[in-house]
């Protein structure tokens, strides 16, 4: 129902904050990864789903689409729900989350407060595939954030480069060159690390 907000933030903790826009305060709730984007600015975008339920409607609010999407592929996993998929987006970035989800990480998946083995295997099993995909499209829905890694990730994928080649050749260059800052940069070392 509603695809963003943008306003004022009039009140900001961990877990929620108020919206103003034009004078309509929205109560929305936030992960901390979220809350580590905003709690410095005094006004901003939040993507947001609504959600609603027999006992009332609640509003997320994501710092970037990316979160939102791995916020949507949660809840649409069987005994995930929208607190637990919060949970999991406070505790681990969308970014580790994805990799978790496509390297089969159950153990770090488990550490999350609220996930047992079973949920962590259905995650996986689930979801592995919805983000494993190469097309385009595929890649756009899944895309993490905005960060220099996941876009480098994205790049080498469209040229061909199989996801899990591509993911070990820009860890090493990370590991190896943390000073890279240019996504072109970026791209060009990997290349010559494969």
């Amino acid at each position: 129902m509603y695809a963003y907000l943008q306003g004022k933030f009039t009140y900001k903790s961990p877990a929620l904050v108020y919206v103003d826009v034009n004078g309509i305060g929205f109560e929305v709730n936030i992960s901390l990864n979220t809350y580590s984007y905003i709690q410095n600015l005094e006004e901003g975008k939040l993507f947001t789903h609504l959600q609603v339920k027999e006992d009332g409607h609640v509003l997320f609010g994501f710092f970037d689409r990316g979160e939102k999407e791995m916020f949507l592929l949660l809840i649409s996993i069987s005994g995930v729900g929208a607190a637990t998929a919060r949970m999991m987006l406070s505790s681990l970035k969308p970014e580790e989350l994805n990799r978790a989800i496509l390297q089969g990480n159950v153990k770090l998946l488990e550490s999350v407060k609220g996930i047992g083995k079973k949920t962590a295997e259905r995650l996986v099993l689930e979801l592995k595939d919805k983000m494993g995909k190469h097309s385009p499209d595929a890649n756009l829905s899944v895309q993490v954030g905005n960060s220099l890694e996941q876009d480098a990730l994205n790049a080498l994928t469209a040229l061909g480069i199989t996801r899990s080649q591509a993911e070990q050749s820009i860890q090493k260059i990370i590991l190896a060159e943390p000073s890279v800052l240019k996504l072109e940069d970026l791209i060009k070392k990997a290349l010559k690390a494969i």
